[in-house]
């Protein structure tokens, strides 16, 4: 027969709302533990030994809960009846760490009995259905990433006021929030609050939850917009036409839309000028290409071949792979050794021989250039010299032939193609060797030529 713990719940309260059941186990059992004494049920049991002394000797929450697991399975080995009643605060199915680890061993049994838990409570408190208002429970503890809605979130873990400051960073500053401190005591308080002003509470403590109204993140916002696209092809008769191949042509458009705008707004930036204009602007071309992502996946999921929660996972787990700078143990020494890894990893990743494989070559011709020339720099041994990249263009830019009869020739010598090549690929090397993108330079050159152009033809109008 196995030993046997059986965890019975203070509730969030006093002794007087415990159940009948937990009140009889805790005064007849032979041998009771509990987790702590800081409860305000616990007064009620001064003859029980806690596990109070166990919080001061151990290093880590995580010794602390085993340490505490393994005394409660040894008490129970050795008890005359193989059982132990175990007391923790709240409900023993809520929040608590030590259960979870008891119910993982396989050489114990563990009992939960009912209780009344922190979530009932506040549910009461606030009028609130928990079903109805679709609430989330959250621990403050288990992860340092932003809250997510949309909410309404019941957040737990919150004892202290370091706490409440970690959690007011991981929230929009101007959502609502509603402190619940000793709920059903006699210093109960219930206090709305904005998530910015959370620190302003200095009297959190074990028994201080929170209350997040329902707000509107990424994740609520792109759940949205898949269910906008999916009603775009169900009710309109262009969107119901599409096809990946068809939709190719205005990914590319909405692409170079984009780039002209994210341009404008690194000039605007650099310029100390950016206003709603620029920024308007570039949400609203970033958005054109998210939604023609969104539109592929769309499609993908009516063909029953991959849908956006396929993709972002996809994504998710290709860059963990790709960061073990991040999500391993692995030590870099900066951004250029990062780069470097990234290729020898995507190698063994695509299974590819060179590292010339997977670039896309309807690329534009500067662009792809400068990307092989990117390439070569992280193999042993090449060679990337500003000062000789400089000179050489110098060379080929003095070799060049400028007679002007030649364009207009019939034919001509492979020479003179050969020395543009030569002065175009030492330009690009030497724009490359000091972090110049010469594509983005002739885009923008090709911007200031058109206003000059506009300028001249509005002149000549005048």
């Amino acid at each position: 027969m196995k030993p046997v713990v059986r965890v019975v719940g203070l509730g969030p309260g006093t002794a007087d709302h415990l159940t009948a059941r937990t009140y009889s186990l805790l005064m007849a059992s032979p041998v009771v533990r509990l987790r702590t004494r800081r409860h305000p049920a616990a007064a009620a049991f001064e003859d029980v030994v806690s596990y109070d002394e166990f919080y001061d000797d151990a290093d880590s929450f995580d010794d602390l809960y085993a340490a505490i697991v393994a005394d409660l399975v040894a008490l129970a080995t050795h008890a005359t009846d193989h059982e132990v009643v175990y007391a923790v605060p709240g409900s023993p199915t809520v929040a608590e760490r030590t259960v979870e680890l008891l119910r993982s061993r396989e050489d114990v049994t563990t009992i939960l009995e009912p209780a009344v838990s922190v979530i009932d409570v506040a549910c009461a408190t606030l009028g609130r259905d928990p079903m109805t208002e679709g609430l989330t429970i959250a621990d403050a503890l288990a992860s340092s990433e932003d809250f997510r809605g949309p909410g309404p979130l019941l957040i737990l873990q919150t004892y202290s006021p370091e706490v409440l400051a970690s959690v007011a960073d991981r929230l929009p500053d101007d959502v609502s929030v509603t402190v619940l401190h000793h709920l059903g005591l006699e210093d109960e308080q219930v206090v709305a609050l904005r998530a910015s002003a959370l620190t302003t509470f200095a009297a959190a403590d074990h028994l201080t939850s929170l209350w997040v109204e329902g707000f509107r993140d990424a994740s609520v916002a792109l759940g949205d917009l898949v269910e906008f696209v999916r009603r775009l092809r169900a009710e309109c008769p262009w969107d119901q036409e599409q096809t990946h191949a068809s939709l190719t042509r205005h990914l590319l458009e909405e692409a170079y839309e984009a780039i002209d705008a994210l341009e404008a707004f690194a000039r605007a930036d650099a310029a100390g000028d950016v206003d709603d204009v620029v920024v308007d602007h570039l949400e609203e071309e970033l958005g054109d290409v998210l939604f023609q992502v969104l539109f592929h996946a769309e499609l993908g999921e009516e063909e029953g071949n991959f849908n956006l929660a396929s993709i972002a996972d996809t994504l998710r787990d290709k860059l963990i792979g790709r960061h073990p700078h991040v999500f391993g143990d692995v030590s870099v020494s900066g951004a250029e050794e990062v780069a470097s890894r990234w290729e020898a990893l995507k190698r063994v990743e695509k299974g590819r021989t060179s590292v010339t494989e997977g670039i896309a070559w309807q690329l534009p011709a500067l662009t792809l250039y400068t990307k092989l020339l990117r390439k070569a720099a992280l193999l042993d041994g090449w060679l990337d010299d500003p000062s000789a990249s400089r000179d050489h263009a110098v060379h080929a830019l003095s070799s060049l032939n400028l007679d002007a009869d030649t364009a207009h020739a019939a034919t001509s010598t492979t020479e003179v193609p050969a020395a543009w090549g030569d002065a175009l690929t030492a330009l690009v090397a030497a724009a490359k060797s000091v972090g110049v993108d010469l594509e983005g330079v002739l885009r923008e050159r090709a911007t200031s030529l058109r206003d000059v152009i506009v300028e001249a033809e509005a002149a000549t109008e005048a």
